[in-house]
């Protein structure tokens, strides 16, 4: 939703995990969804509210 939101700022994609075993291996990918910021700089595991989302995004953006 935040790069459907800003478009310009914001690159989202979506992979599927069993189509992707190298990805998968990785990022060390344990469940879904699991999402990944900044090549790994933070990362969300499961479904959690929009504002824990962005609180992390902000964490990855400050190291």
């Amino acid at each position: 939703m935040f790069a459907m939101e800003n478009p310009e700022m914001i690159l989202a994609e979506g992979v599927e995990a069993m189509e992707f075993a190298e990805l998968s291996e990785k990022y060390h990918i344990s469940g879904v969804p699991d999402t990944i910021i900044n090549d790994a700089a933070g990362r969300v595991v499961g479904a959690v509210p929009e504002i824990n989302l962005l609180a992390e995004i902000q964490r990855a953006m400050n190291k």
